[in-house]
Parts: C-alpha cells; sequence; structure tokens
C-alpha cells in the first residue's frame, strides 16, 4: 500500500522558491554571555558534586545545604552584576532568570528593605516554622540567646539585615 506524501519540501510565493524554516533547539544566548558564562558552569558544576555527595553521617536536612548555598550563590551572582555593578544588560539578566540560571523570586525579596541578606524563601514562610514566624536565621545576632545557630532548612547562621 503506497503512503501519499505531503506538501514539497520547497513553496513557492510569487515565483521564488522558498524553503522552509529549520527549528533547532539551540539556545541563541544574548551579548555579554561570554563574560558570565566560565563562573555561571563552575557553579553548575559545583552544584552536581553537592547533588552526587554521598550524604553519610549528616541529617536529612543538612545533606541539602550545599545545594542551597549553591543556588543562594548563582542567584546573588546575576543579581549582583545587574543591581549594583550594572556590567550585564538587561537582556542578559532575563535571559538568566528564564533559562534558570538565577531564582526570580528570592531576587525580588533581595530589592525589598529588609530582605538583603535573605538566605533561602523558605526562612521567611510562617507556615514553615512553630507558632507563625520566620526562621531563628532572620533574628538579629545581638537579639539572640545563643551565639551559633544554624538554620534547619538552608544551613544559614544569620541573614538578618542589621548583622
Amino acid at each position: 500500500m503506497m503512503r501519499k506524501l505531503g506538501k514539497p519540501a520547497l513553496m513557492e510565493s510569487e515565483g521564488v522558491t522558498v524553503m522552509p524554516k529549520i527549528k533547532t533547539n539551540r539556545v541563541k544566548y544574548p551579548e555579554g554571555w561570554e563574560l558570565i558564562e566560565p563562573t555561571l558552569r563552575e557553579l553548575e558544576t559545583k552544584m552536581r558534586e553537592a547533588e552526587n555527595d554521598e550524604n553519610d553521617g549528616k541529617r536529612k536536612c543538612e545533606a541539602l545545604w550545599p545545594i542551597f548555598r549553591i543556588a543562594h550563590q548563582k542567584s546573588y551572582y546575576i543579581y549582583d552584576l545587574y543591581y549594583r555593578r550594572e556590567e550585564i544588560s538587561k537582556e542578559l539578566y532575563e535571559f538568566c532568570l528564564e533559562q534558570g540560571y538565577a531564582d526570580r523570586n528570592i531576587i525580588a525579596k533581595w530589592k525589598k528593605p529588609g530582605y538583603e541578606r535573605l538566605c533561602c524563601l523558605r526562612c521567611i514562610q510562617p507556615r514553615d516554622h512553630n507558632f507563625a514566624t520566620t526562621c531563628v536565621c532572620r533574628v538579629p545576632k545581638h537579639l539572640r540567646e545563643e551565639k551559633v545557630i544554624e538554620c534547619v532548612h538552608c544551613g544559614c547562621r544569620g541573614c538578618a539585615s542589621g548583622d
């Protein structure tokens, strides 16, 4: 049984032969990408190592702390380049957010007063804490009774703005 073939590969438009567009899966990197790519690749490598690292002798929550720290570092790197140093374009900044190199939500919090040093979003969500408050790492160091406290969620030792 013979199958009918579809339209020919060439299309004619007003006497001109036009080839159909070929769609590729390649990502078009914006201008300036080559400046930040080595740092982002290095952080991606560290992230893979942290994900594959063995968790012998660690509590379940402690196993995720290096991953949270690297994700924070990547987001802060992009935030710092765009908002503080103004070394990258808006196009490159948006590209990094869309491709998942930085977390849009935590960057939005960093722009608000009082959240400039926020470690992760879970530390400010009241539903994740006793008595519907925020995490202990959000308490300024001079108000704490104990000297060294690590957040259960991300391992932060203090991200209050007044520290």
